[in-house]
């Protein structure tokens, strides 16, 4: 008897596709953040890494890392897959807080920047009141940051609070971050953000000091070309379909995606579900196309899936928008 397997539908092929984007991808990238956070961590006497800072001066002051990529890497993802997953930053119960994660937020202010690390150490309340000034906030989670057993608090979009600021208000920002590395309570700081992060960040001579600088490398369709070719084999395997067949698909992907990771998953998951919803067999480069061109608002013959000269297509930033606003 001859046993006929049934091929997945448009729906089982889409929540194949929204499984992958839940899905972390480990790279080395991930082996690269986890050396420079464990060098962050104290350790027992049997060598084993502990949820407290390592600290370097007689003071008792901790050390940091800037992890620094354009925008679209995949740091975000990095960094935070990084710190849920190391094993001596597990909680030991409800009340242990090993790290505590937080984004820049919007204004910009070292007011709101240490409410933002009060609210996400857990502390039930915190006042907005112009007479609580940010030293006062400061101390206050500095103080539960110590209760809650945290050893690393890390800032996501950390370019943000130097962006445009005064020369005073980057100062204030260096002085606000810095305070947490320092003295009783002391707790190491992972920055996270933009190229721009570091060359204002570095001005500052104890920033340079105290932060290791963890550049992200972009990706390269030569040295990444075999990983990001069993990347798509893997997503086409799960989601049911035959991987792409075209030669210089990883070429034109990696320019397509400004060589940056985050973005080339982006753009894969994209195409896959275009073919989902044309409940293809197989994915091809017209979906990369379709998924791609709808992203960029571009005319086919700046579509880095479709010219002929795809190499000579210029995709800095907001360039095909600019073109298009003309």
């Amino acid at each position: 008897m001859i046993m006929c397997t049934s091929l997945p539908s448009i729906n089982q092929k889409l929540a194949a596709v929204d499984r992958l984007r839940d899905k972390y991808l480990v790279t080395p990238r991930d082996i690269q953040f986890r050396s420079y956070l464990d060098r962050l961590l104290q350790r027992d006497e049997q060598g084993n890494l502990i949820p407290a800072p390592r600290l370097y001066t007689q003071d008792g002051d901790a050390r940091g890392i800037a992890v620094v990529e354009p925008a679209g890497g995949g740091k975000t993802s990095l960094v935070h897959h990084g710190l849920k997953t190391h094993p001596a930053l597990q909680p030991r119960d409800a009340l242990h807080q090993p790290w505590v994660g937080v984004r820049v937020p919007s204004p910009a202010t070292a007011k709101s920047l240490a409410i933002e690390i009060l609210r996400a150490s857990g502390y039930p309340s915190v006042s907005r009141s112009n007479s609580v000034t940010e030293d006062d906030i400061m101390r206050k989670a500095r103080h539960h940051l110590k209760l809650r057993g945290t050893a690393i608090v890390w800032i996501d979009e950390a370019h943000d609070l130097f962006g445009a600021g005064s020369k005073y208000k980057v100062d204030v920002f260096l002085k606000t971050v810095r305070n947490l590395m320092q003295g009783d309570g002391a707790v190491s700081v992972v920055l996270s953000g933009v190229e721009s992060l570091w060359k204002i960040a570095s001005c500052d001579a104890q920033v340079t000091r105290r932060y290791w600088r963890l550049p992200l490398a972009d990706v390269s369709p030569h040295s990444d070309r075999n990983a990001l070719t069993k990347v798509i084999a893997d997503f086409c395997d799960a989601v049911g379909m035959r991987p792409p067949s075209e030669e210089d698909l990883v070429d034109r992907l990696v320019h397509a995606s400004r060589n940056r990771f985050g973005r080339c998953i982006e753009n894969i998951l994209a195409a896959l579900e275009a073919a989902a919803l044309d409940d293809a067999e197989q994915l091809t480069i017209n979906h990369f196309a379709e998924s791609w061109g709808m992203q960029e608002g571009c005319a086919m013959g700046q579509n880095v899936f479709l010219a002929r000269h795809w190499a000579k297509i210029d995709l800095a930033e907001n360039q095909i928008f600019g073109e298009l606003g003309r």
